[in-house]
């Protein structure tokens, strides 16, 4: 029998979250299912100079999470005959003349070594900026409501070099995800968030999951998000709940709640929405970052693996972690003060670790790689 206990009962999971408060975050809220039940509880602040907590149930931009949910709609449809996962990206896409060694598998694990159009960071600290994204600070907060086709995105992308030859190599790239989302208008010939609605949203009444557009809106009920970027020797401030997603697309421009994020993750890794040929492709990691098809593969403390997804988004943050068979998992929402140094990196990994050890390891802190929200999205 399930039991729920909201901020009580879990003394130890309370003390985690009041103390990411503590380390800066403006608010968090942590949902967590295993064999005690459902806990569920919130610290912090809805807002900045208010004096509310964040909403259990408040709806959160996802981020990289979004990764998943549309990795999982490529493998359906691939279960539907409608995409091959080994496949040339080209023989679906031509518009675009990819490198005819990219397939839609190196799309959904990052391995086509197509240039991230928000920027990409390499191994010895350089940056080489996309589009006007999160890292370009006050220049993004002045075109957060332009609208980008994913066409225009793709492009840009492109007309970079590539980072490496395809299947060489392993690097984040929103790029991959923005393709994968026309592979799916493509083959289908619906609009990515109807086939969203098919495949997963429908099937499992996921009623707090949007997949927008260029909708700036967020739901209520929800926290704020917020930037900072200097001008004039001055630190400003700016609440940026509201803004245009197209410039992320499928990269991370869905919005969720945690309640959804519990019920989406336990369904897939519980064989709920692909075959189980498909799920353990997912579920498989290249070697270089744990990197499945849309998931990464994380060793847990005391050991085992948990699978997860994490994702930043301009002031909002979602954690999605299960064990694999889906029977355990960890969801929470977090709003924030971003930057484009993204100075809430260390703290968000420390924070993750900690949750991580708690739920499904031992106490002890182990590692969590793929933890930081801000280097998945951008």
């Amino acid at each position: 029998m399930s039991v729920t206990l909201t901020g009580q009962g879990r003394p130890e999971l309370q003390k985690i979250i009041e103390e990411m408060v503590d380390s800066g975050f403006v608010g968090v809220t942590l949902r967590v299912h295993d064999e005690h039940g459902e806990w569920t509880g919130s610290a912090g602040l809805r807002e900045l100079g208010g004096i509310k907590e964040p909403p259990i149930d408040g709806h959160v931009r996802i981020g990289s999470n979004t990764k998943t949910f549309t990795a999982t709609v490529v493998l359906q449809l691939v279960a539907e005959g409608k995409l091959g996962l080994d496949t040339a990206v080209d023989d679906y896409l031509p518009e675009f003349g990819l490198d005819r060694r990219i397939t839609v598998r190196m799309l959904l694990q990052h391995t086509s070594g197509v240039f991230n159009f928000t920027g990409e960071y390499f191994e010895d600290g350089t940056f080489v900026s996309g589009i006007p994204a999160t890292p370009a600070g006050r220049e993004w907060v002045d075109n957060r409501f332009r609208t980008y086709r994913p066409e225009e995105l793709v492009r840009l992308a492109l007309s970079k070099p590539a980072r490496f030859e395809p299947g060489t190599d392993w690097s984040y790239s929103n790029t991959n995800y923005v393709l994968a989302r026309l592979l799916i208008e493509k083959v289908t010939g619906c609009s990515v968030a109807e086939e969203m609605q098919r495949l997963i949203l429908g099937p499992l009444d996921l009623t707090g999951t949007i997949q927008p557009a260029v909708e700036t809106g967020i739901p209520e009920p929800h926290a704020h998000a917020y930037y900072r970027y200097e001008e004039d020797g001055q630190t400003r401030t700016v609440d940026v709940t509201r803004h245009n997603p197209s410039w992320i697309s499928s990269g991370g421009d869905m919005i969720s709640t945690t309640c959804d994020l519990h019920t989406f993750i336990s369904a897939l890794l519980g064989g709920r929405l692909l075959p189980a040929g498909l799920l353990a492709e997912m579920c498989t990691p290249e070697t270089k970052a744990g990197y499945g098809l849309g998931v990464f593969v994380q060793e847990r403390p005391g050991g085992g693996t948990v699978i997860t997804h994490n994702g930043g988004m301009a002031g909002h943050a979602a954690l999605m972690y299960s064990t694999p068979d889906g029977s355990t998992t960890l969801t929470a929402a977090l709003n924030y003060v971003d930057d484009a140094t993204m100075s809430m990196g260390v703290a968000f990994q420390q924070a993750t670790q900690r949750l991580v050890a708690e739920v499904f390891g031992d106490g002890r802190a182990g590692s969590a790689e793929a933890a930081e929200p801000a280097r998945q999205t951008r």
